[in-house]
């Protein structure tokens, strides 16, 4: 039999046990609720990542057709048409006294040419400094004077091409005519010059 103070002392010793023995926290009750909250947005994305894959048409593939942009290419745009010249009847009254200009010196370099092949062809073979080469070589000097002077209308066709390019006015068909004429006279006077020198004997 237990006397009161001896049951005070077992009550007390049972209190003490109990105290000192495995507590239990409060992780195991949050949890779960921490699951339901990560894992339901994850649950809605999946949802919808399923039915947008049973939406979608598994015949249907990209179009391996060229887009608008790659149609395009790289080539340069066609240039505009080149606007109509407008007659201009102070530049054609320039151009009918330099055509006559030209042509004058075209029939005087022709004939000063046919003499001095004549004496080219005389100075064949003669030792250089002979009268015959002499005479040959002055015949040619005259066909290079000759050929200056319709230089000279070249030169005033070329500026006026350039004029025109430079105020941004349209080509004018009768200039470039003239211009490419006297062009093509040029080259053959040159040409005409350079076969005489190379017929006669170098000094």
């Amino acid at each position: 039999m237990l006397y009161p103070a001896e049951l005070r002392a077992h009550r007390g010793a049972a209190l003490l046990a109990g105290e000192s023995g495995p507590r239990k926290g409060i992780a195991p009750l949050f949890l779960p609720l921490y699951a339901e909250t990560m894992l339901r947005p994850l649950a809605s994305f999946a949802s919808l990542s399923l039915l947008a894959a049973c939406a979608a048409d598994p015949t249907v593939y990209p179009s391996l057709a060229p887009r608008p942009a790659e149609k395009l290419g790289f080539e340069e745009p066609a240039p505009p048409p080149a606007a109509a010249a407008v007659a201009d009847p102070a530049l054609d009254a320039r151009l009918a006294a330099l055509s006559q200009q030209r042509a004058t010196a075209v029939n005087d370099f022709d004939r000063a040419a046919a003499r001095a092949d004549t004496l080219a062809r005389s100075a064949r073979g003669a030792k250089v400094g002979s009268d015959a080469w002499i005479a040959a070589q002055t015949a040619i000097a005259d066909l290079d004077a000759l050929r200056s002077t319709h230089a000279d209308a070249l030169g005033t066709l070329d500026e006026l091409a350039a004029a025109r390019a430079q105020a941004l006015q349209p080509a004018y068909p009768p200039l470039e005519r003239e211009l490419a004429a006297a062009r093509t006279a040029a080259t053959a006077q040159t040409a005409r010059i350079d076969a005489l020198t190379a017929a006669l004997p170098s000094p």
